[in-house]
């Protein structure tokens, strides 16, 4: 008989032994990964992979990121209890609950309803509320949107520096984009220093799933 897996052990050990090894020391973003059962997020048939060394497929060509890169990206934004976040891509909604838990109110698009309809479920049962789900094309979203965050967190790629969503930033806001095309991608962090000032950091190099979006118009900039 094959025994149980312990999870709660294995969270410890996804913590200490790959997001800690890869300098995530903030305390707030450990705890976050500690309260968030990953595993609940995770599709069934890849439930004892959650807190393997891996990105996890969740459908429509997309994954979960793998646990370090989640604690670093976290960690780079350096997500205030006040910060208004737009979050692109929810996926899962493992990382939306992380940044709920870490900001204040977020706002969580994907093209697909599913992802949202099930992120939701699962976001409600930890009894965070200050989550908006909209079922949107994040292009066409903040092309007419006149909002700005603190924060923005694109955990998919983008073919070129995300211009169109770099305005939506508010003066001292972050942004965190996977930029290129395989297999040459990496992860940066985008700060806008003032009204039309932007820093870039480059932070690691990864692959991830491409932006999708409804709109293939070349009018379209990012």
């Amino acid at each position: 008989m094959i025994p149980a897996m312990n999870f709660e052990k294995a969270r410890l050990n996804m913590i200490e032994q790959q997001v800690r090894a890869w300098d995530v020391l903030d305390e707030r973003v450990l705890a976050a990964l500690a309260e968030v059962s990953r595993e609940d997020f995770v599709p069934p048939l890849y439930r004892k992979l959650a807190f393997a060394d891996m990105a996890i497929p969740l459908g429509h060509g997309q994954c979960m990121m793998p646990p370090r890169e989640e604690g670093r990206l976290l960690q780079e934004l350096a997500i205030k209890p006040t910060d208004n976040i737009l979050e692109i891509g929810t996926g899962s909604g493992h990382l939306t609950a992380l940044l709920a838990l870490l900001g204040g109110s977020v706002t969580s698009l994907d093209i697909n309803a599913d992802f949202s309809a099930s992120a939701g479920e699962r976001i409600k049962e930890l009894g965070i509320t200050h989550i908006k789900f909209m079922v949107e094309d994040a292009v066409r979203y903040c092309t007419n949107t006149t909002t700005n965050f603190d924060v923005i967190c694109i955990a998919v790629s983008v073919p070129q520096k995300p211009q169109l969503f770099l305005d939506h930033l508010a003066v001292g806001g972050r942004l965190f984009a996977i930029v290129g095309q395989a297999p040459a991608m990496r992860a940066t962090l985008f700060t806008r220093a003032a009204a039309g000032e932007f820093q870039e950091q480059g932070l690691y190099e990864t692959v991830a799933p491409e932006l999708l979006t409804l709109s293939t118009s070349p009018s379209f900039e990012f």
